[in-house]
């Protein structure tokens, strides 16, 4: 046989080696149930930043609607005779505007408003205009318009209000375009002859929000929140919480009780991020701590409110002035005291409780875990922290309490903090984790060797940034299905993991990526939704041992970029494994059922989350680019499963157990 015959021969051989790839033998010990997995295992972290609250999540369509912002016709143009006041009917939202007639019978007097990057209407959808007003025998006109209309008229919809009282009521008007617009204005006539018209908390909803509630928040958003079967609902922060300072941190017990009254409070998103500046970026609180407890039982989850532990942003502030003192945390242990009272107080015996009642829910929202401070450190952290574990633990003995590892995932803050946690007894520890694909890639067995005794672990904040790729591309995506095996893999020391952030705006986004993208009148579930949609749908009960050649399948040494964990789920009578190939070939598997006695495996259902391009990604403009795919699988013996995944491709098979 000549060299070039035997180099021939020698490339055959490995095509044929190519095309007949190792067979991956996972054996999966169906016989034995480890730990059991916490139904608060996957859920959402809720933070008002790229608009995710006012323009976003909250319904409410007009900009600047109380006049409070600092510039206070800021998102309003006026036209005509228009004063500004501030000796209005609500205490903490004082001012209002007054509406002359303009100086001849030709001329107009009114107000504009922009909404967020426009007013988006549905064709056919309601519309609730709503004022406060006082005026005598006064009328307004009120329309939805379009802006940029090159046709006959600019108005999509209109209504007439009469207004007579010389006190302040509350008006309203529905409005139904006939026509959808992404970006209309609202616009306000002032329409009489004589006197003058006040207007206060000018106000505009779609009649169909989440629920139909009034303040309500917006359907589709909320549907995409609930469809992934969140466990926990972490809110409203994040560095939120914090404030840039004290005053502008998030209190609480502003943002409850009428709608009308709560004041509006600095977004430090506004101003964090120059390169992404947005100067009328505000919380006005409409969606504040009652509509968010509302919003966790709407979708099943458990609450999880974070307070302020008296630090402001440590990376805002390095002079200890800047903080609260130690021995000055009184109001701050009573506002996190109050707090637990609100969800959970008797609606006829207490303060808190009765106020819940007032606003619709006599019931106690049976909250169980509350966060201290979010991503603070360092000896200030601690001695502030141990203050409210001693008061919670006395008030509150069964609250699950979450302190903080700080802002790294690991580090000098990380493995101080560690060890406090431990000595202060909280229940669980919120770690953060924004970190590129190596970090992901490298961190499959994380848990795998932490201390089992003391608190448990909350994956608080995590997302894989990718390599100068900003925007949800699926590679990032499947290297999260990825960390997340090793998540449940280990759920007897991890109890919770929530993405971050939740929501962007397109227009109005500072930081990326985020689990949802929307415009106005749209939205998209990226493929990172579609990974947490598929753990939440299939979280099992109790994670079942899975290994391949002795070892967990971490995406360790010799295991070509393969990721895995298997769990039971007692409601369904079912096993469900989870396989991620991050490898760009496909790789024949052998699942292997051991210990199951007669029982026996029906035929399973595989669900798979691919793409041929890692940098691809759903849009709003191609929404589906990237979504699950179902196919059937064949038991062959009633006990192991030969099938093969594909490249770059998250895979979740599921089957039911016949038999005993």
């Amino acid at each position: 046989m000549n060299k070039q015959t035997l180099l021939l021969a020698a490339l055959m051989l490995a095509a044929s080696l190519g095309l007949h790839a190792q067979t991956r033998h996972f054996v999966i010990e169906a016989g034995k149930q480890g730990a059991e997995i916490q139904p608060t295992m996957y859920g959402h972290f809720f933070e008002d930043i790229n608009f995710g609250a006012d323009g976003g999540l909250y319904a409410e369509l007009v900009k600047n609607r109380s006049f409070e912002f600092p510039q206070h016709l800021m998102g309003w143009r006026t036209f005509g005779h228009v004063t500004l006041h501030d000796d209005g009917p609500f205490e903490r939202n004082p001012h209002y505007v007054r509406l002359f007639p303009a100086s001849h019978h030709e001329k107009r007097t009114g107000l504009e408003n922009e909404g967020f990057f426009g007013i988006g209407l549905r064709a056919g959808e309601s519309y609730r205009f709503s004022v406060w007003a006082r005026g005598e025998k006064q009328k307004l006109r009120v329309e939805l318009i379009d802006p940029a209309s090159a046709g006959e008229s600019q108005v999509l919809a209109s209504a007439d209000l009469d207004v007579d009282s010389p006190e302040w009521h509350r008006y309203e008007a529905v409005l139904t375009p006939g026509a959808p617009h992404p970006k209309a204005h609202l616009r306000i006539f002032y329409a009489s002859a004589g006197g003058h018209i006040d207007l206060e908390h000018v106000s505009l909803f779609p009649v169909d929000t989440w629920k139909g509630r009034r303040n309500g928040l917006r359907k589709d958003l909320v549907q995409a929140l609930a469809d992934t079967r969140p466990g926990v609902f972490r809110f409203p922060g994040g560095c939120i919480v914090e404030g840039t300072d004290l005053g502008t941190r998030y209190n609480w017990k502003n943002s409850v009780g009428p709608v009308e009254n709560r004041p509006l409070n600095e977004n430090r998103w506004q101003y964090t991020f120059r390169h992404r500046f947005f100067p009328d970026y505000f919380q006005t609180y409409g969606m504040g701590f009652y509509e968010l407890f509302l919003l966790a039982e709407d979708m099943g989850a458990e609450p999880l409110p974070v307070v302020n532990c008296g630090l402001a942003c440590q990376y805002q502030n390095n002079d200890p002035k800047a903080h609260v003192p130690v021995d000055s945390l009184d109001t701050y242990i009573q506002d996190a005291l109050d707090l637990v009272e609100f969800a959970n107080g008797d609606s006829l015996t207490t303060e808190w409780g009765r106020l819940r009642a007032r606003m619709g829910h006599p019931e106690p929202f049976g909250l169980k875990y509350l966060a201290v401070g979010n991503e603070q450190w360092g000896p200030e952290y601690v001695d502030r922290l141990e203050q409210f574990v001693k008061a919670l633990r006395k008030h509150y003995p069964d609250l699950h309490i979450i302190g903080s590892s700080g802002p790294n995932s690991e580090g000098k803050d990380f493995d101080y903090l560690w060890p406090e946690m431990r000595r202060l007894k909280v229940d669980l520890v919120d770690e953060h984790f924004y970190r590129p694909e190596s970090w992901f890639l490298q961190s499959g067995s994380r848990y795998d060797d932490y201390d089992r005794r003391g608190p448990k672990v909350f994956a608080g904040e995590y997302a894989c940034h990718g390599r100068g790729k900003k925007w949800n591309h699926f590679h990032a995506s499947l290297l999260e299905a990825a960390f997340l095996t090793g998540v449940e893999r280990n759920a007897d020391i991890v109890h919770m993991a929530t993405y971050a952030p939740l929501l962007a705006h397109v227009e109005g986004w500072q930081w990326r990526p985020d689990l949802i993208w929307f415009d106005n009148l749209r939205s998209v579930r990226t493929c990172s939704w579609y990974v947490q949609a598929l753990y939440g749908h299939n979280r099992g009960t109790h994670v079942v041992p899975l290994t391949m050649e002795g070892r967990p399948v971490s995406g360790q040494e010799g295991q070509e970029g393969l990721f895995a964990s298997a769990v039971w789920d007692e409601p369904t009578q079912s096993y469900i494994v989870k396989v991620v190939n991050t490898s760009d070939q496909a790789q024949p598997l052998l699942l292997d059922f051991k210990g199951m006695k007669k029982a026996r495996l029906a035929e399973g259902i595989c669900t798979t989350l691919h793409s041929d391009n890692p940098d691809a990604e759903n849009t709003l403009d191609a929404p589906a680019t990237i979504t699950p795919q179902e196919s059937r699988v064949t038991v062959t013996d009633g006990r192991s499963v030969s099938t093969e995944i594909g490249p770059m491709t998250f895979a979740v098979y599921r089957f039911v157990k016949a038999g005993k």
